[in-house]
Parts: structure tokens; C-alpha cells; sequence
């Protein structure tokens, strides 16, 4: 019993393995299952745009447009909210037979011609063919611009004349180009191509003029062969008379060649006979020119010799006298040099001491200038920084140097006595002899006033000669007989 419990328990435990098992690989394969499936999904909603069609993609689009377009590009198309669909720009040929159109003449014309359209791929008119021509088939697409062309073809004929329309084909076919071109750009198409095949009208007038346009060509084609032909046989007469001319002008020609040819002949037999003349007479003075040549050479040789015999009795003189002489000279100018280089040195060593001298005494001059500076600093900063204040403290220290030079002035004067005659009675302003005596000696007196009035100082009133009679008291004074005699 006990064995077949152990063996149930473990087959019971190796089952729930297995289901788990089992379970994990479903779950493997639908994850994968449904990668798979997402990535077609993706791919599938990618889509190429080929060369020759167009890509318009619509639905919710962004940018405020109703679909957007796409040639030769690719774009991701999204799942529910967009959808797709491609427009062909296979080129779409459309014959249109223009049939009693009306002139500017008002004659009627037929016009049979083919044109070739196809869908733009420029953005903006690509834009127009996605809103106008998207799902319509290739000839419902035909139809709407044979409609337009048929119009515009109409309206070109009407402002034109029958002679411009069949004279300038060039000027017809580009006012279509341009008149059809702008209205199929409003529906998303191009214009490629036009084919004007022929023009002909109901009355015969462009046949007409097809006449009378070959009848001018006939003309002017048998005009041109007569003149053609005229001008063939004036031609060969002027050839004619040409070779008549030429043969008589050759044979001219030919004796005057002769002539010319004995003529150079003779010249050159002449010619000959002079060169041979000159030549001889060359010969004849270059052999007495030779001749001539070596007389000079040896008259020449016998100059050089005494020449040479002169310089060297010149040259032996000259050693013997001028060379001591210039020897002496030299010693001279030696002997001047060395007398000019001492008085040179000397000065220049009596410059440096001056020199030397004069810096010096500028040095102790600004040594005294820079101590005097520093002491006038100081007594302005004694004065409290007031420059008034200082000068009165220099002139009160200077003061007792001023009354000496004062009392200087007047220290010579002898006075061993002063008599003084008067009356009594007043003088100008109530004033005596005495009293302008005295004031009069007072204003002898150097001017110490003004001196001190511009150092701001003031001078006591009875040095100032003012009112001094009124302090001095007016005496009479009787002199002796002896003291007159000494006046």
C-alpha cells in the first residue's frame, strides 16, 4: 500500500507539470501570432507611390486639407482613419473637330486638330485633380476636357483674323496653349500637346488665298529663272571678253618679263665689273695702309721708349727730394694732431667739471628749495590751513629784521639840535609850523605802512603821522642869542 500511494502521489505531480507546460507555449504561440499579425498590418498599410501615378491619401489628413498628395514617394497609410487611392498620368490624346467656328471676320472655319492632356504633378494643380478628378474613370476624364478645350478653341478663333490664323500658325497655336492651358489647370490637368492639322471655310476664302499665295510663288519662281537665265549669258560673255583680256594681258606679261630679264642681265654684268674695280683698289690701299701702320708701330715704340727713359729719371728725382719733403710734412701734421687731441681732452675735461660744478649747485639749490617748500607746508598747517594766517606769522617773524632796516634808514642823520620859529598862530587845517615839522619828519620815514597794510597788519596812529599836532602841545620857544647864531 504503501508503494502505490508513493507512485500515485508522483504521477500526480509530474500532470500538473505538464499542463503548466503546455499552457506557457500557448500563450508563446499566440504572442508571436500576434506580432506577426501586427507587422503585416504595417506593412501592408505602407505604400509606394509608382513613377507614373499619383499617391492621394485621404481621410484626417492634417493641415486643414481634404487629402494629400504623393508622386514618387511613399507614405504610411493609417488603419480606420485614412484611405488611399492612386490617380494615372498616362497622357490622354482627345481629337477635336472645331466645325463652323466663327472669325473675327465672322466667317466660319473648321478647325480639326488632337490634343494631348494628362494629370499635373505640380502641388498645387496635383491638389485640384484630387479634389475634381479623383474616382472618375480615363473617359470620363476625356470627356470633361474636350468640353473645355472645345470652349476655349472657340473663343481663340473669335479674336483672331482668317489671314493671322493661316499667315502666323505660331501665334494661333500658342493663344490655344495659353487659353486652354488655364482652364484645365483648374480641374487638376496639363496641357502636353497640340496638333493643328488643317484649316479650310465654307466660302473658299483660305482656299483663295492658298491661290493667290502659289500664284506668287509661280511668278516669282519663272522671275527668278529669267533672271537666272539673263544672268547665264551676261556671264558667259563676261567670261568670254575675261579670256580675251587675260591672253593678251599674259603675253604683255611675257615680253615685259623678257625685257626685264635682259635688263637684270646687264645690271648684273655691270654690277661685276664694279665689284672687281673695288675690289682691287681695296687691295692696292690696304697694302699701303699696311705699310703706313708699321711705319707708326716702330715711331710709336721708339716714343714708348723715351718715355719710359723720362719716367724713370722723373721717378729717381723725385725719391731723392720730394720724398723727404713729404715725410716732413707728414711729422707736421702728426705733431698738429696730437696738440689738437690734448686741447681737445682739456676742454672737455674743464666742460665736465663745470658740468659737474653746475649740478651740484642745482642739487643744493633744490635741496634748500625742497626744505623751504616742507617749512612753508608746515607753518600753513600751524595756521590751521589758512594761507593769510600763515603770511602774518612769516611777516610778524621777519619783523624785528624790518624795524632794523627802518631805523637803518635814518640812523646816519645828525640832529645835534632843532630850532623852530613861529608865531603862534594856526596854518592850514588848524595846524602849526611845529606840527607839520613834525609830521613832515614822520613821513620821511620809509613807508612801513603800505608794507604793513599788505600783510594785513596795522601800525599804531602816532606812527601813522595822523593828528599828531593834537597831542603835542604848542610851546614858544625863545631862543638865545647864541642858539640863533648856531641856526
Amino acid at each position: 500500500m504503501t508503494k502505490l500511494l508513493l507512485l500515485q502521489s508522483s504521477l500526480g505531480n509530474d500532470g500538473g507539470n505538464s499542463i503548466a507546460g503546455f499552457s506557457n507555449i500557448i500563450l508563446l504561440v499566440f504572442a508571436v501570432l500576434f506580432i506577426f499579425i501586427l507587422i503585416t498590418v504595417f506593412i501592408r498599410r505602407y505604400k509606394r507611390c509608382p513613377s507614373d501615378r499619383i499617391l492621394v491619401v485621404y481621410g484626417k489628413v492634417g493641415g486643414g486639407q481634404s487629402a494629400k498628395c504623393i508622386h514618387g514617394g511613399a507614405a504610411f497609410i493609417m488603419p480606420v482613419i485614412q484611405d488611399y487611392e492612386y490617380l494615372d498620368l498616362t497622357p490622354i490624346s482627345i481629337e477635336v473637330n472645331l466645325v463652323n467656328a466663327l472669325s473675327k471676320q465672322n466667317i466660319r472655319v473648321n478647325v480639326p486638330s488632337r490634343f494631348t492632356i494628362g494629370i499635373s504633378t505640380e502641388p498645387g494643380i496635383m491638389q485640384n485633380a484630387a479634389e475634381r478628378l479623383l474616382g472618375l474613370g480615363q473617359h470620363e476624364i476625356q470627356e470633361l476636357a474636350q468640353e473645355i478645350i472645345f470652349g476655349q478653341l472657340r473663343l481663340v478663333v473669335a479674336s483672331m483674323d482668317i489671314e493671322e490664323i493661316n499667315n502666323d500658325r505660331d501665334k494661333f497655336l500658342t493663344n490655344i496653349s495659353e487659353s486652354v492651358e488655364t482652364e484645365l489647370k483648374k480641374v487638376g490637368l496639363k496641357l502636353i500637346n497640340v496638333n493643328i492639322t488643317d484649316i479650310v471655310d465654307e466660302s473658299g476664302y483660305i482656299e483663295a488665298l492658298g491661290k493667290e499665295a502659289a500664284a506668287h510663288a509661280i511668278n516669282a519662281a519663272r522671275k527668278s529663272v529669267a533672271e537666272k537665265n539673263r544672268d547665264g549669258a551676261i556671264g558667259e560673255a563676261n567670261a568670254s571678253q575675261d579670256e580675251r583680256t587675260q591672253v593678251a594681258a599674259a603675253n604683255a606679261k611675257a615680253v615685259d618679263g623678257e625685257n626685264k630679264a635682259k635688263i637684270e642681265v646687264a645690271n648684273s654684268d655691270s654690277l661685276r665689273r664694279q665689284r672687281e674695280a673695288e675690289a682691287e683698289r681695296v687691295a692696292i690701299a690696304s697694302e699701303k695702309v699696311q705699310a703706313a701702320k708699321a711705319l707708326e708701330e716702330s715711331y710709336a715704340a721708339e716714343r714708348e721708349a723715351e718715355e719710359a727713359r723720362a719716367e724713370r729719371e722723373r721717378s729717381s728725382q723725385q725719391a731723392d727730394i720730394i720724398v723727404p719733403a713729404e715725410i716732413d710734412k707728414r711729422k707736421v701734421e702728426i705733431d698738429a694732431e696730437a696738440e689738437a687731441e690734448r686741447i681737445r681732452r682739456k676742454a672737455k675735461g674743464e666742460a665736465d667739471a663745470i658740468l659737474f660744478k653746475a649740478q651740484a649747485e642745482a642739487q643744493g639749490q633744490f635741496e634748500v628749495l625742497t626744505k623751504q617748500a616742507s617749512g612753508l607746508e608746515q607753518i600753513v598747517k600751524a595756521a590751521g590751513n589758512n594761507s593769510k594766517d600763515a603770511v602774518l606769522l612769516l611777516i610778524a617773524d621777519k619783523l624785528p629784521e624790518l624795524v632794523q632796516l627802518q631805523a637803518e634808514a635814518i640812523k646816519n642823520i645828525k640832529i645835534d639840535k632843532v630850532t623852530v620859529w613861529e608865531n603862534g598862530s594856526g596854518g592850514k587845517d588848524g595846524k602849526t609850523s611845529t606840527s607839520n615839522f613834525i609830521s613832515g619828519m614822520y613821513k620821511a620815514v620809509p613807508p612801513l605802512q603800505e608794507m604793513f597794510n599788505m600783510a594785513g597788519m596795522e601800525l599804531p596812529e602816532y606812527l601813522k603821522g595822523k593828528d599828531v599836532t593834537k597831542e603835542v602841545p604848542t610851546t614858544e620857544v625863545k631862543p638865545s642869542e647864541d642858539d640863533s647864531k648856531e641856526s
